[in-house]
Protein backbone atom coordinates (compact mmCIF):
# COMPACT_ATOMS: atom_id res chain seq x y z
CA UNK A 1 0.00 0.00 0.00
CA UNK A 2 2.87 1.84 0.62
CA UNK A 3 4.86 1.73 -2.06
CA UNK A 4 1.17 2.69 -4.30
CA UNK A 5 0.89 5.42 -2.57
CA UNK A 6 4.36 6.88 -3.24
CA UNK A 7 4.10 5.51 -7.24
CA UNK A 8 1.16 8.04 -7.10
CA UNK A 9 2.57 10.87 -5.69
CA UNK A 10 5.87 10.43 -7.84
CA UNK A 11 3.14 10.68 -11.07
CA UNK A 12 0.87 13.60 -9.60
CA UNK A 13 4.66 15.60 -8.73
CA UNK A 14 5.51 14.65 -12.55
CA UNK A 15 2.17 15.96 -13.98
CA UNK A 16 2.49 18.87 -11.84
CA UNK A 17 6.18 19.73 -13.16
CA UNK A 18 5.60 18.83 -16.00
CA UNK A 19 2.32 21.56 -16.25
CA UNK A 20 4.50 24.15 -14.40
CA UNK A 21 7.23 24.32 -17.39
CA UNK A 22 6.85 26.89 -19.76
CA UNK A 23 5.96 26.55 -22.93
CA UNK A 24 7.44 25.47 -25.99
CA UNK A 25 9.63 28.90 -26.86
CA UNK A 26 8.50 30.78 -30.09
CA UNK A 27 11.82 30.38 -32.21
CA UNK A 28 10.77 32.43 -35.17
CA UNK A 29 12.91 34.60 -35.23
CA UNK A 30 16.26 32.45 -34.49
CA UNK A 31 15.14 30.02 -36.99
CA UNK A 32 14.89 32.83 -39.97
CA UNK A 33 18.69 34.22 -38.47
CA UNK A 34 20.15 30.44 -38.24
CA UNK A 35 18.38 30.23 -42.14
CA UNK A 36 20.32 33.38 -43.26
CA UNK A 37 17.17 34.68 -44.86
CA UNK A 38 13.77 35.95 -44.89
CA UNK A 39 11.08 34.44 -47.16
CA UNK A 40 8.60 36.46 -48.58
CA UNK A 41 5.86 35.82 -50.24
CA UNK A 42 4.28 38.35 -52.96
CA UNK A 43 2.09 39.20 -56.07
CA UNK A 44 4.91 39.91 -58.67
CA UNK A 45 2.25 41.96 -60.87
CA UNK A 46 1.16 44.54 -58.03
CA UNK A 47 3.02 47.84 -59.56
CA UNK A 48 4.33 50.02 -57.85
CA UNK A 49 4.58 47.81 -54.65
CA UNK A 50 6.01 44.54 -56.79
CA UNK A 51 6.55 44.02 -60.36
CA UNK A 52 8.57 42.75 -63.08
CA UNK A 53 10.93 45.37 -65.03
CA UNK A 54 11.72 45.54 -68.56
CA UNK A 55 14.86 42.78 -67.32
CA UNK A 56 12.36 40.99 -65.46
CA UNK A 57 14.12 42.01 -62.31
CA UNK A 58 11.43 42.41 -59.04
CA UNK A 59 10.95 46.21 -58.21
CA UNK A 60 9.00 48.23 -56.42
CA UNK A 61 7.90 49.73 -52.91
CA UNK A 62 7.65 46.81 -51.22
CA UNK A 63 10.66 45.34 -52.60
CA UNK A 64 13.03 48.15 -51.75
CA UNK A 65 11.41 48.27 -48.17
CA UNK A 66 11.81 44.71 -47.56
CA UNK A 67 15.49 44.55 -48.72
CA UNK A 68 16.32 47.43 -46.48
CA UNK A 69 15.22 45.74 -43.62
CA UNK A 70 17.14 42.61 -44.60
CA UNK A 71 20.07 44.86 -44.58
CA UNK A 72 19.78 46.23 -41.49
CA UNK A 73 19.08 42.71 -40.19
CA UNK A 74 21.93 40.74 -41.71
CA UNK A 75 20.09 38.45 -43.58
CA UNK A 76 18.81 37.77 -47.25
CA UNK A 77 15.54 38.09 -48.71
CA UNK A 78 14.10 35.55 -50.94
CA UNK A 79 10.32 36.49 -52.75
CA UNK A 80 8.13 34.03 -53.42
CA UNK A 81 5.55 35.20 -56.55
CA UNK A 82 2.72 33.11 -55.62
CA UNK A 83 -1.05 33.14 -56.69
CA UNK A 84 -2.85 36.00 -54.68
CA UNK A 85 -6.13 33.74 -54.43
CA UNK A 86 -4.70 31.35 -51.98
CA UNK A 87 -1.86 33.83 -50.16
CA UNK A 88 -2.90 33.28 -46.82
CA UNK A 89 -3.21 29.32 -46.86
CA UNK A 90 0.52 29.53 -48.26
CA UNK A 91 1.39 31.24 -45.51
CA UNK A 92 -0.53 29.15 -42.60
CA UNK A 93 1.26 26.32 -44.45
CA UNK A 94 4.80 27.80 -44.50
CA UNK A 95 5.63 28.34 -48.16
CA UNK A 96 7.62 31.70 -46.91
CA UNK A 97 8.02 33.13 -43.94
CA UNK A 98 5.91 36.53 -44.13
CA UNK A 99 3.52 38.00 -46.54
CA UNK A 100 4.70 41.72 -47.92
CA UNK A 101 2.68 42.67 -50.58
CA UNK A 102 0.33 45.71 -50.40
CA UNK A 103 -2.07 43.56 -48.39
CA UNK A 104 -5.11 45.01 -47.14
CA UNK A 105 -5.29 44.62 -43.57
CA UNK A 106 -9.28 43.10 -42.87
CA UNK A 107 -11.85 41.34 -40.15
CA UNK A 108 -11.68 38.19 -42.02
CA UNK A 109 -7.82 38.09 -42.80
CA UNK A 110 -7.16 39.11 -38.97
CA UNK A 111 -8.73 35.98 -37.83
CA UNK A 112 -6.08 33.89 -39.49
CA UNK A 113 -3.06 35.52 -39.54
CA UNK A 114 -1.45 38.73 -37.57
CA UNK A 115 -0.18 41.92 -39.20
CA UNK A 116 2.34 44.42 -38.45
CA UNK A 117 0.73 47.89 -37.93
CA UNK A 118 -0.39 49.94 -41.59
CA UNK A 119 2.57 51.20 -42.94
CA UNK A 120 0.02 52.68 -45.68
CA UNK A 121 -3.67 53.80 -45.87
CA UNK A 122 -5.02 52.48 -49.20
CA UNK A 123 -8.32 53.25 -51.14
CA UNK A 124 -10.18 50.39 -53.53
CA UNK A 125 -11.37 52.33 -56.48
CA UNK A 126 -12.68 51.82 -60.12
CA UNK A 127 -10.78 52.60 -62.80
CA UNK A 128 -12.01 52.86 -66.77
CA UNK A 129 -10.98 53.61 -69.75
CA UNK A 130 -9.59 56.98 -70.26
CA UNK A 131 -12.33 57.53 -73.54
CA UNK A 132 -15.05 56.39 -71.72
CA UNK A 133 -17.77 58.65 -71.82
CA UNK A 134 -20.64 56.85 -70.34
CA UNK A 135 -19.06 56.40 -66.93
CA UNK A 136 -17.41 59.19 -65.26
CA UNK A 137 -18.59 58.32 -61.57
CA UNK A 138 -19.37 55.13 -59.83
CA UNK A 139 -23.03 56.07 -60.01
CA UNK A 140 -22.87 55.27 -63.86
CA UNK A 141 -21.74 51.43 -62.72
CA UNK A 142 -24.83 49.09 -63.17
CA UNK A 143 -25.94 45.96 -63.67
CA UNK A 144 -25.16 45.71 -67.01
CA UNK A 145 -21.43 47.19 -66.27
CA UNK A 146 -19.12 44.45 -67.27
CA UNK A 147 -16.46 44.84 -64.00
CA UNK A 148 -12.92 43.20 -63.61
CA UNK A 149 -11.50 41.88 -60.34
CA UNK A 150 -8.42 40.64 -59.35
CA UNK A 151 -9.26 36.90 -57.71
CA UNK A 152 -8.88 36.89 -53.71
CA UNK A 153 -8.40 40.69 -53.53
CA UNK A 154 -10.30 43.24 -51.10
CA UNK A 155 -11.31 44.41 -54.56
CA UNK A 156 -13.53 41.93 -54.63
CA UNK A 157 -15.29 42.93 -51.13
CA UNK A 158 -15.26 46.34 -52.22
CA UNK A 159 -17.43 45.82 -55.08
CA UNK A 160 -19.80 43.51 -52.78
CA UNK A 161 -20.71 46.83 -50.68
CA UNK A 162 -22.00 48.34 -54.16
CA UNK A 163 -25.20 46.48 -54.02
CA UNK A 164 -25.28 45.74 -57.81
CA UNK A 165 -25.78 42.27 -59.47
CA UNK A 166 -23.57 42.20 -62.02
CA UNK A 167 -24.60 39.89 -65.08
CA UNK A 168 -20.54 39.65 -65.36
CA UNK A 169 -17.98 39.72 -63.25
CA UNK A 170 -14.67 38.49 -64.73
CA UNK A 171 -11.92 37.78 -62.23
CA UNK A 172 -8.37 37.70 -62.98
CA UNK A 173 -4.87 36.22 -61.51
CA UNK A 174 -3.50 39.12 -61.66
CA UNK A 175 -3.98 42.97 -62.29
CA UNK A 176 -2.14 42.83 -65.91
CA UNK A 177 -4.12 40.60 -67.62
CA UNK A 178 -7.06 42.73 -65.46
CA UNK A 179 -5.31 45.89 -67.20
CA UNK A 180 -5.03 44.89 -70.30
CA UNK A 181 -8.54 43.24 -71.17
CA UNK A 182 -10.30 46.98 -69.62
CA UNK A 183 -7.62 48.73 -72.42
CA UNK A 184 -9.25 46.49 -75.18
CA UNK A 185 -12.70 46.64 -74.24
CA UNK A 186 -13.33 43.06 -72.99
CA UNK A 187 -14.61 44.63 -69.33
CA UNK A 188 -15.85 48.16 -69.10
CA UNK A 189 -14.36 48.93 -65.56
CA UNK A 190 -11.86 47.47 -62.62
CA UNK A 191 -11.95 47.41 -59.01
CA UNK A 192 -8.58 47.57 -57.75
CA UNK A 193 -6.04 49.42 -55.41
CA UNK A 194 -5.86 52.72 -55.72
CA UNK A 195 -1.84 53.00 -56.05
CA UNK A 196 -2.45 50.30 -57.95
CA UNK A 197 -4.55 52.47 -60.95
CA UNK A 198 -2.85 55.54 -60.08
CA UNK A 199 0.33 53.80 -61.14
CA UNK A 200 -1.06 52.66 -64.86
CA UNK A 201 -2.60 56.45 -65.22
CA UNK A 202 0.77 57.91 -64.42
CA UNK A 203 2.59 55.25 -66.87
CA UNK A 204 0.28 55.09 -69.75
CA UNK A 205 -1.10 58.60 -69.78
CA UNK A 206 -4.51 59.41 -71.31
CA UNK A 207 -5.24 55.22 -71.35
CA UNK A 208 -7.02 55.12 -67.94
CA UNK A 209 -8.97 57.25 -65.09
CA UNK A 210 -9.89 56.28 -62.20
CA UNK A 211 -12.99 57.19 -60.77
CA UNK A 212 -13.41 60.19 -57.93
CA UNK A 213 -15.24 58.24 -55.64
CA UNK A 214 -13.39 56.00 -53.58
CA UNK A 215 -15.55 52.05 -53.05
CA UNK A 216 -13.36 51.46 -49.43
CA UNK A 217 -10.50 52.90 -47.54
CA UNK A 218 -8.30 50.27 -45.65
CA UNK A 219 -5.03 50.04 -43.92
CA UNK A 220 -1.89 48.06 -45.49
CA UNK A 221 0.22 46.01 -43.56
CA UNK A 222 2.66 42.68 -43.42
CA UNK A 223 1.42 39.29 -42.89
CA UNK A 224 2.42 37.27 -40.21
CA UNK A 225 1.74 33.79 -38.91
CA UNK A 226 0.13 34.25 -35.07
CA UNK A 227 2.64 32.30 -33.34
CA UNK A 228 5.63 33.80 -34.98
CA UNK A 229 5.44 36.40 -32.54
CA UNK A 230 9.84 37.15 -32.12
CA UNK A 231 9.71 37.51 -35.86
CA UNK A 232 6.78 39.67 -35.73
CA UNK A 233 8.57 41.76 -32.63
CA UNK A 234 11.78 41.91 -34.56
CA UNK A 235 10.52 43.09 -37.74
CA UNK A 236 7.90 45.80 -35.80
CA UNK A 237 11.11 46.96 -34.20
CA UNK A 238 13.49 47.37 -37.54
CA UNK A 239 10.33 49.00 -39.41
CA UNK A 240 10.43 51.59 -36.68
CA UNK A 241 13.51 52.25 -37.33
CA UNK A 242 12.95 52.94 -40.38
CA UNK A 243 9.79 55.36 -40.32
CA UNK A 244 11.59 56.90 -37.53
CA UNK A 245 15.06 58.10 -39.92
CA UNK A 246 13.17 58.64 -42.45
CA UNK A 247 14.00 55.82 -44.59
CA UNK A 248 10.18 54.67 -45.04
CA UNK A 249 9.72 57.83 -46.74
CA UNK A 250 12.69 58.23 -48.84
CA UNK A 251 10.93 55.01 -50.31
CA UNK A 252 7.37 56.01 -50.86
CA UNK A 253 8.81 59.46 -52.65
CA UNK A 254 10.99 57.33 -54.95
CA UNK A 255 8.06 55.26 -55.95
CA UNK A 256 5.02 57.93 -55.30
CA UNK A 257 6.37 60.76 -55.57
CA UNK A 258 5.24 62.47 -52.46
CA UNK A 259 5.38 60.74 -48.56
CA UNK A 260 2.03 58.35 -48.41
CA UNK A 261 3.37 56.32 -45.11
CA UNK A 262 1.24 55.77 -42.42
CA UNK A 263 2.91 54.18 -38.80
CA UNK A 264 0.71 54.37 -36.22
Amino acid sequence: MKKTMMLISGVVFMIALFCALPATADDSWNRVKSAGKLVIGIDDAFPPMEFRNEKNELVGFDIDASRELGRRLGIEIEHIPTAWKGVVMSLKTKKFDIIWSGMSITPEREQEISFTKPYIMEKQVMVVRGDNKNITSVNDITADTKVGVQLGSTSEQALEKLNIKFKEIKKYDNNTSAFMDLKIGRIDALAVDELVGRYYLSTRPGEYTVLPEALTSEPIGIGIRKEDVALKDTIQKTLDEMFADGTMKKISIKWFGEDITSWK
